[in-house]
């Protein structure tokens, strides 16, 4: 089994926000295999499939972006996963809108969200994959501009990248990580 994580805030007022990238990505992957998510206690909704022969859970956590650490340690206990078998998606303003990076661990990069799990999880060895936010023209203030809708003209990007990041989650799956490392990053 695997756990597929989309970091995001609850609520529909940031449902289409750059910082909800995460939960778009797995709810993408959800709606594609036709399951719906349920509450699992109350940190977390998620919804299990079969993809590609493999077992995967979707999670989305409901305790806000910051505090996401609580609700990734939770769903590793409550599936008992190791966590190789995890993958956290999520925004990341240091990559150009329509690119992803795929990692078997690192730092943060300042994105609270991952900090908060790095904390909770007490290890920097937890995978993910990175989808990127940033424009052409970076903002000046990026605290509003993670919490804005996508534009018109950005969301035929958006589209393709995370139908690109579910390729790469399939290739996770059957290759294994290093194999979607060397192919989509």
């Amino acid at each position: 089994m695997y756990l597929v994580t989309g970091l995001g805030n609850p609520g529909r007022s940031y449902a289409k926000t750059r910082h909800n990238v995460g939960f778009m990505l797995v709810d993408w992957m959800a709606k594609e295999a036709g399951v719906k998510f349920e509450p699992l206690e109350n940190y977390a909704v998620t919804c299990t499939t079969e993809r590609i022969n493999k077992t995967l859970t979707l999670a989305k956590p409901q305790t806000y972006m910051n505090s996401s650490g609580f609700a990734a340690r939770q769903l590793v206990e409550h599936f008992g996963m190791d966590l190789s078998k995890t993958l956290i998606v999520y925004d990341d303003l240091a990559l150009p809108l329509g690119t992803i990076r795929i990692r078997r661990s690192g730092g943060s990069s300042g994105q609270k969200g991952m900090q908060s799990i790095i904390a909770a999880l007490g290890t920097q060895d937890v995978p993910r994959l990175r989808i990127g936010i940033l424009p052409d023209n970076p903002p000046a203030d990026y605290s509003d501009f993670v919490l804005e809708r996508f534009a018109r003209k950005e969301r035929p990007i958006l589209e393709e990248v995370l139908d690109r990041s579910i390729a790469a989650i399939d290739t996770v799956l059957t290759d294994g990580i290093e194999q979607a490392m060397s192919l989509y990053n």
